[in-house]
């Protein structure tokens, strides 16, 4: 199994890219800029490919709706230019909350936007002249929608690779589908081995039937926390918070996709209170109402044996990186971590 990690949403990003080169060296395979409203993930991914040798590069992610398809092609082509062939596209749909309340623009068709954008994508790496016309883009711009004045064009630059991996973010069946279907990668939240075959598993196998060959095996990212000791049990309070904000705050009551996956797990009442503590402002009793059993179920947190007995229960369910977040108080904890869990995998 790969080992990656998420770089912190709000950390300056000069800092943390001496502490990627260090995990680099113990063992790290891929880091994920995260883009949600803070800086852009960009600047910072182009920023740790000059810093860093041999680590993978993946947006994580990039949202669906806040760069055209073509931009996005174009992005992702020039990091994985500036990488050496390291850049993984890392795409989504994000929620409304983020993309109407912080962006302005409309959250609509997420899955139909994110199958086209990945074609677009393709045609744009092999470096075709871009005609496109499907239901939420059309490229060239009919004369109808514009000045009639585009014309079909091809990238000027020859990228490293005609096929940049393509990794989507997906909860919902019909993204999951879609992800199974289209992309190199899948990368649900709060992955729970035990539960991931009856929450996802036909959605995986109806995308699957339809995959093109040529994609290889999907790759799956699960993303647990990590602790790895003797005493560490109380860090599962650390998790807590994380959860609380994603089961209680991000969307309101039945709109939220990560209230519908813990009810999915076997936790529907303890995220029905998670949410309305939350909803009305008290957030660290959304905190504290998050089950331990609940923590425990989707982390790495424990001796180095639980670990271990963890990790394999992952990798049977079908995971094949490990993109953790470890809990550690500074960047020599967190990297220790890191080589404590290449001897475990």
């Amino acid at each position: 199994m790969r080992i990656g990690l998420s770089i912190n949403y709000s950390g300056g990003f000069k800092e943390v890219a001496a502490e990627v080169a260090d995990l680099e060296n113990a063992g790290l395979d891929i880091v994920f800029v995260p883009e949600a409203y803070s800086f852009d993930a960009v600047s910072a991914l182009g920023y740790l490919a000059a810093r860093t040798e041999r680590v993978e590069l993946a947006s994580g992610i990039l949202q669906l709706y806040t760069r055209t398809p073509s931009l996005t092609a174009m992005t992702a082509a020039g990091l994985d230019f500036v990488s050496d062939g390291r850049f993984t596209l890392g795409i989504g749909a994000s929620g409304p909350q983020v993309i109407e309340g912080f962006h302005g623009v409309p959250y609509d068709a997420p899955i139909g936007r994110t199958r086209e954008m990945i074609e677009i994508c393709r045609q744009v790496w092999r470096r075709e002249k871009v005609n496109y016309q499907g239901k939420y883009y059309q490229i060239p711009l009919p004369a109808e929608k514009g000045t009639g004045l585009g014309k079909e064009l091809k990238l000027i630059n020859h990228p490293v690779r005609e096929s940049i991996p393509i990794l989507l973010a997906a909860l919902g069946p019909k993204n999951v589908e879609l992800a199974a279907e289209l992309a190199q990668g899948w990368q649900p939240i709060f992955y729970l081995p035990e539960k991931a075959a009856d929450v996802w598993g036909d959605a995986l196998a109806a995308g699957k039937a339809k995959r093109d060959a040529s994609l290889g095996d999907l790759d799956v990212f699960a993303s647990p926390a990590l602790a790895i000791g003797e005493d560490v049990e109380g860090l599962l309070e650390f998790v807590k918070p994380h959860l609380a904000l994603y089961i209680g705050g991000m969307g309101a009551k039945g709109k939220n996709f990560y209230h519908t996956l813990a009810t999915k797990y076997g936790y529907g009442e303890a995220a029905d209170r998670i949410q309305e503590l939350y909803l009305s402002g008290d957030k660290a009793a959304a905190a504290q109402a998050v089950p331990d059993d609940l923590v425990r179920d989707v982390s790495l947190i424990g001796p180095a044996s639980y670990v271990k007995e963890r990790v394999a229960a992952f990798a049977e369910s079908g995971v094949t990186t490990l993109n953790v977040t470890p809990i550690a108080a500074d960047a020599a904890g967190r990297v220790k971590l890191i080589e404590q869990l290449r001897e475990l995998v």
